[in-house]
């Protein structure tokens, strides 16, 4: 479907009178919710998609901002969902969902938050300049990413934790030049999001929220990692309604643990 002038790939599954919408992080789309969406597919119906330039989402050229994901994720809403439902979002997606979560807020069941980055985690204090070398980076990965060994290598962390299938799909869909490029986008789109988003961060959500926190660090993270999980533990007991809960598992805990993040979707469910 065409949402915001940009053409989104979008599938729905399962069954039931519940809605979930599920946000991807960085650099990957619908494909990493595969692990969790069999467990839910008796309880609800279940949206996840391909932000523009990942999967089976064509790639747009406009500028982009992180209000404009959060703009995509509001109208996807509006036209896949009726009526109240749970949001799930992932990593970067966690910055895209509680922006989205402002304009959403009368619909809004409950929120889960897998392992985000909040904007005032000291990770993001050298932003320009992380957001600089990583594009440095993926500006030589990206022509080179057609090579499958060099695929391989970009989606090591991927391919240990993700089942082999869907790795595969991730292989032939994501860490693709197209893919690399967006993901170089959104990334920019992030580094300038955060001094403004630290100057006036949004609306928190006032439905019940979740935040699901990796004990084990990402490689090359592990000395702010604690620091990490004091800000994610901060923002989420100063909400109405919110819970921290530390999960024995990497940044991909919907691959690790699969079940624990269906479990908390459907006390949302319940609850709401």
């Amino acid at each position: 479907m065409t949402v915001n002038g940009r053409p989104l790939y979008v599938e729905e599954s399962g069954h039931g009178p519940d809605h979930v919408l599920f946000e991807a992080g960085q650099g990957l789309g619908r494909t990493s919710w595969d692990p969790v969406l069999p467990l839910l597919a008796d309880r609800a119906r279940l949206v996840a998609y391909d932000r523009s330039g990942f999967g089976r989402s064509p790639r747009s050229d406009a500028p982009l901002t992180v209000e404009d994901l959060a703009a995509d994720l509001v109208a996807l809403v509006d036209a896949t969902v009726p009526g109240r439902f749970v949001l799930v979002a992932h990593s970067m997606g966690g910055l895209v969902a509680r922006l989205a979560a402002e304009r959403l807020a009368p619909r809004l069941r409950g929120v889960l938050l897998v392992d985000p980055t909040p904007e005032t985690a000291p990770a993001y204090d050298a932003m320009e300049q992380i957001a600089r070398r990583v594009d440095r980076t993926l500006a030589v990965v990206g022509p080179l990413i057609r090579l499958r060994a060099v695929a391989r290598l970009a989606g090591g962390e991927v391919r240990r934790v993700f089942p082999p299938e869907t790795y595969a799909t991730m292989l032939a869909e994501d860490f693709v030049p197209a893919g690399i490029a967006q993901t170089r986008r959104e990334f920019r789109a992030v580094a300038a999001a955060v001094p403004r988003l630290r100057a006036r961060p949004p609306v928190p959500p006032a439905c019940p929220t979740v935040l699901l926190s990796a004990d084990r660090p990402r490689r090359g993270g592990e000395r702010n990692h604690p620091a990490l999980q004091e800000h994610q533990r901060r923002w989420t007991e100063a909400l109405p309604d919110g819970r921290y809960e530390r999960v024995d598992s990497g940044h991909f805990i919907q691959a690790e643990q699969p079940a624990l993040v269906a479990d908390r979707v459907r006390e949302l469910l319940d609850r709401g």
